[in-house]
């Protein structure tokens, strides 16, 4: 644990209201009036924000649709904040440019076409029969406008011939021109995956579909801000957590010293979840994870007290545990189930900051029912079978308070 934790500490991903950034709910609305906004068009707009932050070298952004015509952004680690919600929210441009006129061959910087010039929904994937290499189709409106440009950007040679892809002033792909295309319906051929194919006709087929982009709600934070609240909140954390460690070994001894450990342990495993799940710890995260600390405490104090009491009643410090352990184990499971299913609704009703909150403290309780509950009592039961802990006082119970049998 001393190892592997100031990796794993470093390497939790943190949310926006601890590391700064701005989270928004934006409205989607096709453009034109006739479409339909459907989860396809949905999906395929918050691919295009996406692409968006990427270039803007914003690191893992998250953007997903939510609900039938909203998309959810977050952005963290941003600190020129406007600009980036300036750029996320106008309409995605999608062109295809060469280098035909321009000064630079290397840049393409006349535009041929954009997105209303394609047929909506027509780009799809499709394999060659010999390779089955994926490639993508394209069918054009106006298909004698298309006959002329691939007229004349057949006729050059590499790279005068390419007809670049870009979304935004992003470039998607480099296609060359190779023939004439006088049916309106063309291939875009390369080196493709299927999911790079995928995505490519997706974006094709976004140009076709543009969609308005209205923010209902947001949220930001500075990075400054985020950074003094992670501060304080660990300071705070700490604080707790050595309180509570003081208290359990000044009021139940040996059990306490166990204690201690199994809440390290349970810390550590946590941690550790989070960042094998690479989930994002965010202000409700720790709040959950907090709390999850103190149903962790309140598990061995429950079963610590009820040892106590058998210890007092004339039992053996061995037959105290076994009884002890057995009549605290059914409240302990109750308690934690029922929380858990709180946490289920939560999660499931709820959205964004809330499901964090659900999704932390479903996690912090099964940590705990490993470390707090089970491991705990194994601790204890070597403990007393190695003759170390047999003597009433090592769980703050006097002789005076033992009844006799």
């Amino acid at each position: 644990m001393v190892w592997t934790s100031p990796g794993i500490v470093n390497n939790v991903k943190l949310g926006l209201d601890l590391k700064g950034g701005f989270e928004i709910l934006y409205t989607a609305e096709p453009v034109d009036e006739s479409q339909v906004m459907d989860q396809e068009l949905l999906r395929e707009a918050a691919r295009s924000l996406q692409l968006r932050a990427d270039a803007q070298g914003i690191s893992e952004p998250e953007i997903y649709p939510e609900g039938q015509d909203r998309i959810r952004v977050r952005l963290a680690g941003v600190e020129n904040q406007e600009e980036v919600r300036q750029i996320m929210k106008k309409p995605a441009e999608l062109t295809f440019r060469s280098n035909d006129g321009c000064e630079d061959p290397s840049e393409f910087c006349k535009v041929e076409m954009n997105g209303s010039d394609f047929v909506e929904g027509a780009a799809k994937v499709a394999f060659e029969q010999t390779t089955k290499q994926p490639y993508v189709t394209i069918e054009v409106k106006d298909a004698e406008k298309f006959k002329s440009i691939t007229q004349r950007l057949s006729s050059y040679s590499y790279p005068n011939n390419i007809l670049a892809i870009y979304l935004d002033d992003e470039e998607i792909s480099t296609p060359r021109v190779g023939v004439i295309i006088s049916n309106g319906v063309a291939q875009i051929e390369g080196a493709y995956t299927f999911d790079e194919a995928e995505e490519l006709a997706g974006i094709i087929n976004l140009g076709a579909l543009p969609v308005n982009l209205t923010e209902k709600y947001t949220q930001s934070v500075g990075a400054s801000l985020g950074e003094l609240s992670l501060q304080q909140t660990i300071t705070a954390g700490i604080i707790g957590f050595v309180v509570i460690l003081i208290f359990m070994l000044g009021f139940y001894r040996l059990p306490g010293i166990i204690a201690c450990v199994t809440l390290t342990v349970y810390t550590w495993m946590l941690l550790l979840v989070f960042y094998w799940m690479n989930a994002t710890l965010t202000l409700p995260g720790i709040a959950a994870f907090v709390l999850g600390i103190g149903m962790a405490v309140d598990a061995n104090i429950i079963t610590y007290e009820r040892i106590r009491e058998e210890i007092r009643s004339g039992k053996s410090i061995l037959s105290s545990l076994r009884a002890g352990s057995r009549n605290s184990l059914r409240t302990i499971m109750d308690a934690n189930i029922t929380t858990i299913l709180a946490g289920l609704v939560l999660y499931y009703i709820g959205t964004g900051s809330i499901q964090g909150f659900a999704l932390t403290l479903i996690l912090s309780i099964l940590v705990s029912i490993i470390t707090n509950v089970f491991f705990s009592r194994l601790l204890l039961h070597l403990l007393i079978r190695a003759n170390i802990a047999k003597k009433p006082v090592y769980y703050g119970v006097k002789e005076a308070d033992i009844s006799e049998l």
